[in-house]
């Protein structure tokens, strides 16, 4: 936006305020009909909420950042570039797989395959990039979709930065040298540029374009230090995401492993009461319960959590040891056990570097990585192009996905509440978020003509005039505000026809958001089809639509017939029918978007010949192996997870030690070698390992995070890890990552080798200031 238009952005911003504000006023003190509270209030508040989203937008515009060009990309930098894929067809993988290992700034490209497809693994091997599935480890486990499937290639890369695509975003050879650059900034967490897609006509019948959002709506949140991570065609610096994990992790430890003691004590006191068939087995049932509320008591005291966990374990192996037991109940308590461990054994990882608390976990992971204090940059250039739904059953799960998983954020971390965000980050993040309620506004302005119509019963109460006077200079500029704002962009219409056609997917959203955080209900992550799925007109799912657009013609033919025989009031009718008229428009979007088949051959796939031409001879060669070679004996460049042991009940512990010295700089790379090598000793039966940290002189997050993931891995197998060594930086990252709360770190090796539970009156380390969520490495932004 160039600064002439971003001036007019604001006057029209500020006219809005001014003239908006006057009008609701005005509503709300002289024009409710009272004697209809039930359709008068709903309208008045479906109004305050539609200049709220008007203002928010015109907030959002205020600060839109126009860059300059970046910066060059620095030298010797290390890039994983990641494929995500599930169930997307082969062809379309690869395409994006030879463009991301045809990017010109050297780079390391992986396919995550969370389909776990042997034609992947050879195509994989064939076309020279990596490929990454999910161990056993992640078996009966929850996998959190996308996000674990990120996460999971988080822990077996070593990349100093991520760039993330989805299965069918194929980037441009250029898109790492083009956004590398704002990396020399250490603040900046994450690079994000637009989508754009192929595959859409010019009359966008889906409204798939998103030239608003991907334009001047993220440049304004840009403006505003509140850029979105979208969850593809983006890069991200690694130590950011394992910082983010950590600091989540720590400052959830306490109260996870409390409330995980709290609810297994009562169900293991309920199975006992329900099983009284053994008297010796209520006796070493309520020694079990007495164990872990003590347990409980200990951690609500402030002592480490490992300690209280493996105690725990112990204690509890030693009196399941007497076999007394009804076998329900012990494979509660293992259960338990499992749940309330504070390196996550019922989890694939330990550490979540991607937030896996909402099926959205793009903006989470942004939001939370604003909140830390870290920076974010949106590169307003088109550098991928990808493939949108080309039906309507399809781009309507992809919309409710979206908005589901927004709302979720919206319930559980609302952006006004959630410390360490700006004022105008929260504005940002309350802007998209509040924008899926106004399936609900949509409701009321359709229903309200309807009452009139039908029942002569009009909400307002007013003077023809004043109701020009006040509405109309609100409503002007509040489109003008849209229209200039918006600085030419496409699909601006189309844009406002789906936001309010769509009211029924921003209802359900929201209500499945809502039960989501508030009742613990599973929401489904639907990987967005990548090729048309419906066939034929698809008015089915518009049923909704269709139902309001007949009601609205009825009651309008109803509503023009009795104000021409004078039953009606004539100014209330023609102001209702021009309501009608416009409603039918803006839903008529969805007939349209159901009539859609596709683009079919009118748009040339921009995909190069070459690469479609090593696609069809990498799928024959792939289909050829598999179809002559069993699974099993497929070799494949795959990097699975290591292998996790069931976590049960154990008597005894072997002990076979394990030592290992961590590197002068302890990162990613270090830290992935070490956990390589304990998993080995792991399963050759070792239970207890020792770290000496006494020669670490620089360490990153990321190696950190291996560490707390290894201690996932030892204690899996009823084993323990021990760090020790007298290592400022290792200490000084311990506490700036508040885990002295969750594990100990030891002074030497002996008292790592004699290492006791604590006393009952032992304490963790005070944790330090407010800014404890910072690594020593990683540079404060504040």
């Amino acid at each position: 936006m160039t600064s002439t238009r971003l001036f007019v952005a604001r006057c029209m911003a500020l006219l809005v305020v001014a003239f908006g504000g006057t009008y609701m006023v005005w509503r709300w003190s002289s024009t409710i009909a009272w004697d209809a509270w039930w359709i008068a209030i709903p309208l008045v508040l479906a109004e305050t909420y539609s200049l709220g989203e008007s203002v928010l937008y015109g907030v959002t515009m205020w600060n839109s950042r126009r860059r300059p060009e970046p910066p060059p990309a620095p030298v010797g930098a290390t890039v994983d570039v990641f494929i995500a894929t599930y169930n997307e067809p082969i062809d379309i993988v690869l395409a994006s797989a030879i463009a991301a290992r045809d990017m010109s700034y050297p780079h390391q490209t992986w396919i995550l395959d969370d389909g776990n497809r042997p034609e992947f693994a050879v195509a994989a091997e064939r076309i020279g990039v990596g490929y990454i599935v999910r161990g056993p480890d992640w078996d009966g486990r929850p996998r959190f979709a996308k996000a674990g499937n990120v996460n999971n290639a988080l822990f077996q890369t070593s990349g100093e930065f991520i760039a993330v695509f989805d299965a069918d975003q194929v980037p441009d050879a250029m898109f790492l040298d083009r956004v590398l650059g704002y990396f020399n900034d250490p603040e900046v967490a994450f690079v994000q540029t637009p989508q754009s897609f192929w595959n859409v006509p010019p009359s966008d019948p889906l409204g798939s374009g998103a030239d608003l959002f991907y334009g001047p709506i993220q440049q304004g949140k840009d403006g505003w230090g509140a850029a979105f991570f979208c969850g593809t065609n983006a890069v991200l610096r690694r130590e950011a995401l394992m910082a983010l994990g950590l600091t989540m992790f720590s400052r959830s430890a306490a109260e996870r492993v409390r409330k995980a003691l709290h609810d297994g004590r009562r169900r293991v006191q309920s199975a006992l009461e329900a099983d009284r068939s053994s008297e010796n087995g209520q006796i070493v049932g309520r020694r079990a319960i007495t164990l872990l509320a003590d347990a409980e008591a200990r951690v609500r005291r402030g002592d480490v959590l490992s300690d209280v966990t493996y105690q725990l374990r112990r204690q509890i192996a030693a009196v399941a040891a007497v076999d007394m037991l009804p076998q329900s109940v012990t494979g509660l308590i293992a259960d338990v056990l499992s749940a309330a461990e504070v390196a996550r054994t019922d989890r694939a990882l330990a550490i979540d570097p991607i937030v896996t608390s909402s099926i959205t976990e793009d903006m989470a992971t942004a939001m939370h990585l604003h909140a830390l204090g870290w920076a974010s940059v949106y590169h307003h250039e088109v550098l991928v192009r990808g493939l949108a739904p080309e039906d309507v059953r399809t781009m309507l799960s992809q919309r409710q996905r979206w908005a589901t998983g927004t709302m979720q954020v919206f319930f559980a971390d609302n952006p006004l509440l959630l410390r360490g965000l700006t004022i105008g980050q929260r504005l940002m993040y309350l802007a998209t978020m509040t924008s899926y309620l106004s399936g609900f506004a949509a409701v009321v302005y359709i229903a309200a003509p309807i009452v009139f119509l039908v029942s002569g019963v009009f909400p307002i109460r007013c003077d023809s005039i004043a109701f020009f006077v006040y509405f109309m200079p609100f409503f002007v500029f509040s489109q003008a505000l849209f229209v200039v704002a918006g600085n030419r962009s496409g699909g601006l219409w189309r844009g406002q026809q789906m936001s309010f056609a769509l009211f029924p997917t921003w209802i359900k959203a929201t209500i499945a958001g809502a039960s989501a955080v508030f009742f613990n209900k599973t929401v489904t992550f639907a990987v967005t089809e990548k090729t048309k799925q419906a066939s034929g007109i698809g008015l089915r799912h518009i049923r909704p639509q269709l139902l309001a657009i007949g009601a609205l013609v009825l009651t309008g033919g109803f509503g023009a017939l009795q104000a021409a025989n004078g039953n009606r009031p004539l100014f209330a009718s023609i102001i209702t029918l021009a309501w009608v008229g416009i409603d039918i428009v803006l839903l008529s979007a969805t007939v349209r978007a159901a009539r859609y088949r596709g683009p079919g051959d009118s748009i040339a796939n921009p995909i190069a010949a070459s690469v479609s031409d090593e696609v069809a001879e990498v799928i024959h060669y792939a289909s050829d192996r598999v179809s002559a070679t069993s699974t099993a004996g497929v070799a494949v460049q795959t990097v699975p997870s290591e292998r996790t042991p069931d976590a049960r009940v154990q008597a005894g512990f072997v002990r076979l030690p394990t030592h290992w010295s961590a590197a002068a700089r302890f990162d990613a790379v270090a830290a992935l070698a070490m956990r390589s090598h304990v998993a080995d000793r792991t399963r050759e039966g070792s239970s207890v390992v020792f770290v000496d940290v006494s020669g670490v002189r620089t360490i990153t997050p990321s190696a950190v995070a291996v560490v707390v993931d290894l201690l996932r891995l030892q204690r899996a197998s009823g084993g323990d890890l021990r760090i020790f060594g007298d290592s400022r930086t290792f200490t000084l990252a311990y506490e700036t990552l508040a885990l002295s709360r969750v594990t100990r770190l030891h002074s030497d090796s002996e008292d790592a080798a004699n290492a006791r539970p604590p006393g009952r009156h032992h304490r963790a380390p005070a944790r330090r200031g407010r800014g404890a969520h910072r690594h020593p490495m990683v540079p404060s932004p504040r």
